[in-house]
C-alpha cells in the first residue's frame, strides 16, 4: 500500500504500457469515483428522509424535525474534519493511499447508514460518510491536477465537478424509480446501500493507478518522479523537462525549509485566505439553499408538491448539462473572467428571484417564472463557478503543503455550505422574499473579491503558478 509502488501499468514493458492518454483517462474515472460517491451521498437523503421519517413499526426511524436536520447536517459537518484531515494525511502518505482510505470509508459509512437502527446511529454513520466525502472532496482534484500536464489540466479536473452534479442527479432519479417500484417503506436502506458502489470501484480502482509523480518529488524521490511520468507522458523528454522543473522548483521554494517555516510566509498565508474566500464565494451564491429547498421554494408559489420534486430532478439536468459546458469553456477561457462571468449572472437570477416572489401574483406563471429564475442561477452556477472553484483548489497552493492547505480551505467551503443550509430556512422565515435580494449584496461583494485578489492560472504549469504565486504576492 506504499505510494512508492508502481501500479500495474507502471510494471510493465515498454510495448506493453498503457498509452499515456489511457493511463490518465483510468486514473481519473478512477479518482472521480470519489467525486461520484461525494454527490450521490449528497443527494439521496433528499429521497430517503420521507421514508425514514415513518415509526419504527412502518419501516422508518420515526424523525422529527431535529433528527431530520441532525441527520442531514451530520455529513456536512464530517465533511469539514475529513477534508482537513485529509489534507495532512495527503501530504504525509500520498494521495494514492489516502483514496484507498477514503473508499474504506465510503463503504463503511454507506453499510451504516443503510442498516441504522436508530437515530444515535444514523447520525454516526453519517458523520463518518461524511469525512469521506469532505477527504474526496479535497484529494480528488488534487490528485487529477497533480497527473495531468498543463494543457489538460482544466478539464481533468473539471471532470470531478462532472462527476459530483452526476451523483446528484443519480440520486434524484433513482430515489424516484425505487420509490415508483418498491413499495416498502424500508425502501430507503436500499437507497442508502447503493452508495457502496462507487466505494468499492474507488477501492478496487486505486490498486490500477500509479501514485501522484509531484508528491514523490515533494519527498525527494525524483527518480520515481520521472519513472511515473514516463508513463503519463507522451514523450521520456517531456517526462525528464517536467522533473527538472520540479527539482528546480523545489530549490527556489524553500531552500531545504521546512513545511511548517513555509506555512508561516506572508505569500502563502495570503494564498490559503484566497482560497478560503473563493469557498465563501462558491457556497454563499446560496447554490445550496436551491439544491436543498427548491421543492419548498416553489410550493410557496403554489406549485404542488409532486410537480416540486419533479423540479429538483430538473436541478440535477442542468446541472450536469452546465458542467459539461464548463468542461468546454475552462479549457478555453481563464478562471478569473468565467468566475466573474458566472456571479454577474447570479447575483441577476437572485435579484429577478426575489423580485418575482415579492411582485408577481401567486400563480402558475409565478412558478414557472420562480423556477427559470433557479434553473438559469444553476445553469451559470454549475457551469462557471463550481468547476473553477475546485480547478483553483487544485492548483493554487505550492507543492510542499499542497495537501494540507486544500484541505483546510475546503474544509471552510463546507463550514460555509453548513451555514448557507442552517440559515437559510431561518432567513425566509424571518425576512421573507428579499432573502434573495441579501444573497444578491453578498454576491456584488464576492465579485468586487474576485476581481481585485484572484490571480490568472491559465496555461501555466503547477511550478509556474507557485513561482507567479511567490512573486505576486
Amino acid at each position: 500500500m506504499s505510494s512508492s509502488t508502481p501500479s500495474a501499468a507502471i510494471g510493465q514493458p515498454d510495448e506493453q504500457r498503457t498509452s499515456p492518454r489511457r493511463l490518465i483517462f483510468i486514473s481519473v474515472l478512477v479518482a472521480t469515483m470519489g467525486a461520484l460517491a461525494f454527490g450521490y451521498d449528497t443527494g439521496i437523503i433528499a429521497g430517503a428522509l420521507p421514508f425514514m421519517t415513518l415509526p419504527l413499526d412502518q419501516g422508518g426511524l420515526g424523525l422529527n424535525p431535529v433528527s431530520e436536520g441532525l441527520i442531514t447536517a451530520s455529513l456536512i459537518v464530517g465533511a469539514a474534519f475529513g477534508s482537513l484531515a485529509s489534507g495532512y494525511l495527503s501530504d504525509r502518505f500520498g494521495r494514492r493511499v489516502t483514496l484507498r482510505m477514503l473508499s474504506l470509508l465510503f463503504i463503511v459509512g454507506a453499510l451504516g447508514t443503510a442498516t441504522a437502527p436508530s437515530v444515535p446511529f444514523m447520525v454516526a454513520a453519517r458523520f463518518l460518510l461524511g469525512i469521506a466525502v469532505g477527504g474526496g472532496s479535497a484529494t480528488v482534484p488534487v490528485f487529477i491536477a497533480e497527473i495531468a500536464g498543463p494543457s489538460r489540466r482544466a478539464r481533468l479536473v473539471s471532470r470531478n465537478e462532472l462527476m459530483i452534479v452526476s451523483g446528484q442527479l443519480l440520486a434524484y432519479v433513482l430515489s424516484a424509480v425505487l420509490a415508483a417500484l418498491l413499495h416498502t417503506p424500508g425502501i430507503w436502506r436500499y437507497m442508502l446501500a447503493i452508495a457502496m458502489v462507487p466505494g468499492v470501484l474507488l477501492l478496487i480502482g486505486t490498486f490500477f493507478v500509479p501514485p501522484s509523480p509531484r508528491w514523490l518529488a515533494s519527498k525527494g524521490r525524483f527518480d520515481e518522479a520521472q519513472h511515473v511520468l514516463e508513463q503519463l507522458r507522451d514523450t521520456k523528454d517531456a517526462a525528464k523537462r517536467e522533473v527538472e522543473e520540479m527539482k528546480t522548483q523545489e530549490k527556489q521554494a524553500h531552500k531545504h525549509v521546512a513545511a511548517r517555516e513555509l506555512l508561516r510566509q506572508p505569500w502563502v498565508l495570503k494564498l490559503l485566505l484566497i482560497g478560503v474566500g473563493l469557498g465563501f464565494t462558491a457556497q454563499f451564491t446560496g447554490v445550496n439553499a436551491f439544491m436543498y429547498y427548491t421543492p419548498i421554494i416553489l410550493k410557496h408559489t403554489g406549485m404542488g408538491t409532486n410537480a416540486a420534486l419533479t423540479a429538483t430532478i430538473g436541478n440535477g439536468i442542468v446541472s450536469v448539462i452546465a458542467t459539461l459546458l464548463g468542461i468546454w469553456a475552462i479549457g478555453r477561457y481563464g478562471r478569473r473572467h468565467l468566475l466573474m462571468t458566472g456571479l454577474v449572472i447570479v447575483i441577476m437570477m437572485q435579484a429577478a428571484l426575489g423580485s418575482v416572489l415579492m411582485f408577481m401574483p401567486q400563480n402558475l406563471t409565478q412558478s414557472y417564472a420562480a423556477l427559470a429564475c433557479i434553473l438559469v442561477f444553476l445553469l451559470f452556477m454549475q457551469m462557471c463557478i463550481s468547476p473553477v472553484y475546485w480547478l483553483l483548489m487544485s492548483e493554487l497552493f505550492p507543492m510542499q503543503v499542497r495537501g494540507l492547505l486544500t484541505g483546510t480551505a475546503v474544509s471552510m467551503q463546507w463550514l460555509f455550505n453548513a451555514t448557507v443550509a442552517f440559515l437559510f430556512p431561518i432567513a425566509v422565515d424571518t425576512l421573507g422574499n428579499p432573502t434573495f435580494f441579501v444573497f444578491a449584496a453578498i454576491n456584488i461583494g464576492s465579485l468586487i473579491f474576485v476581481f481585485l485578489c484572484l490571480p490568472e492560472t491559465k496555461g501555466k504549469s503547477l511550478e509556474q503558478i507557485e513561482k507567479h504565486m511567490k512573486k505576486e504576492l
